[in-house]
Formats: structure tokens, C-alpha cells, sequence
């Protein structure tokens, strides 16, 4: 008879359990009230499929978003990578409920999307990538309107 060996690590129990483990915590999350019913709402495909940032913005249902000096836009004049290209959004419009990052000539317009619960500041961090140099919108949905801001980002090597 064969005795297990110590060193084996039995890979399908592990699996088993970092998934149960993963779903209990997300269903502890939801059932507390920590997760927003945003969260669990899929997104409309056609907002990821959007080649064009019109087609993007009428996906959102925003179909031409007013100018906002009220939000800030930080992004680097010049990246010289497009695959990490830093990018700051602060709304400082009241009732914030979405931000969107979108690139207009990457393969797809949208490059990332926020949505915030009520009572949320409306600020975001993160890296997109970005193919080629384009322009780099803010979108930002507060109080059921839509508002932009825009900058244009020299990318020396693409990321997409």
C-alpha cells in the first residue's frame, strides 16, 4: 500500500477551497450591505465593443457630454510606455455615480469603468493602456447628466 508523501500537495482540494473561500467572502460582502447592487449589474456589451468614443458615449447613453471644468484629469503629457500609462480622476461634481476612462485610438474606446454608490467621493487611480498617441477622456456620470474633460497623451511605445 502506498503512503501519501508529505511534500504532495493535493491541488484540487487547494482550488476547492480558495474558491468557497472567495464565494463566502463575496456573499458575506453582499449580505452586509458592503457591495453596492452596482456591483453586481453587468455593464451593457455594446460599451465594451464601442471602436469610436461616439459610439461609447451613446452606449453609456450620454450622447454629447458637456464640457466640466469641475473634474481633473491627470495624465502625463508624454508616456514612453503605452502599456502603463498613469491616469487620476477627481470629480468634483455632486452626486457622482460613474467614471469612465476612454481612449480614442485605442482598439476599443472604452478603457476602464467606475461605478459609485451614493455618497462616494468620485475619484479614481489607475494605469490603462494606451496603442498609439490619442486623446484620453474623463466621463463622468453625477446627477444623471454627463460630463467630460480631455487630454492628449504622446505615447512613444504602444501597449495594446
Amino acid at each position: 500500500m502506498h503512503e501519501p508523501d508529505c511534500n504532495t500537495i493535493d491541488l484540487s482540494r487547494r482550488h476547492a477551497l480558495k474558491a468557497g473561500v472567495g464565494l463566502g467572502l463575496f456573499g458575506m460582502f453582499v449580505t452586509l450591505g458592503l457591495l453596492p447592487k452596482s456591483a453586481l449589474a453587468a455593464v451593457d456589451r455594446k460599451v465594451f465593443e464601442a471602436k469610436t468614443l461616439k459610439e461609447a458615449f451613446q452606449a453609456m447613453g450620454g450622447l454629447a457630454p458637456a464640457d466640466s471644468n469641475l473634474i481633473n484629469l491627470d495624465v502625463p503629457e508624454t508616456a514612453e510606455n503605452g502599456a502603463t500609462v498613469p491616469v487620476i480622476v477627481e470629480s468634483k461634481l455632486p452626486q457622482t455615480e460613474q467614471i469612465s476612462i476612454l481612449v480614442d485610438k485605442n482598439p476599443t474606446a472604452l478603457a476602464e469603468h467606475y461605478t459609485f454608490p451614493e455618497g462616494t467621493e468620485g475619484y479614481i487611480s489607475t494605469r490603462i493602456k494606451m496603442a498609439q498617441t490619442g486623446t484620453v477622456v474623463a466621463l463622468v456620470k453625477a446627477g444623471g447628466k454627463f460630463y467630460k474633460i480631455s487630454r492628449e497623451v504622446k505615447v512613444t511605445a504602444g501597449g495594446c
